[in-house]
């Protein structure tokens, strides 16, 4: 795999993951499934994604831990952060499901790809 298609892949994946999130909280509120209210929920998050792959540092190193906390932590922050800014409140409830939620989808996805990668090259080795 090129070097340039494995970032690509990263951001694909963190973005997948924030809509997944947003998606998971908005039906478990059983609020409407519609698209633009889907991007409403997600947008914060998505900035924060965005945020995070600007650092030269993530995208030279996408799916090593160091990475992986620096995306999670910065998506989460900025996240919660413009979220309150434009609801004017941040329920203590929310910050721990949404800390909890995005670290298992987004170091999730990593460490999956960390097992797969292990284990192919175990497989070539043999």
């Amino acid at each position: 795999m090129s070097p340039r298609r494995i970032p690509a892949l990263a951001i694909v994946a963190d973005v997948v993951a924030v809509v997944v999130f947003a998606a998971i909280g908005r039906m478990s509120h059983a609020e409407p499934d519609d698209l633009l209210g889907l991007l409403a929920t997600a947008a914060p998050f998505l900035v924060g994604v965005a945020a995070m792959w600007a650092t030269p540092f993530v995208r030279a190193h996408p799916v090593g831990a160091r990475a992986a906390l620096t995306v999670w932590a910065g998506t989460v922050v900025i996240g919660l952060l413009l979220r309150a800014g434009f609801t004017e409140r941040l329920p203590l409830s929310f910050a721990v499901v949404t800390t909890i939620s995005l670290a298992v989808l987004m170091l999730g996805w990593r460490a999956l790809s960390a097992a797969v990668s292990v284990r192919a090259r175990q497989r070539a080795l043999q």
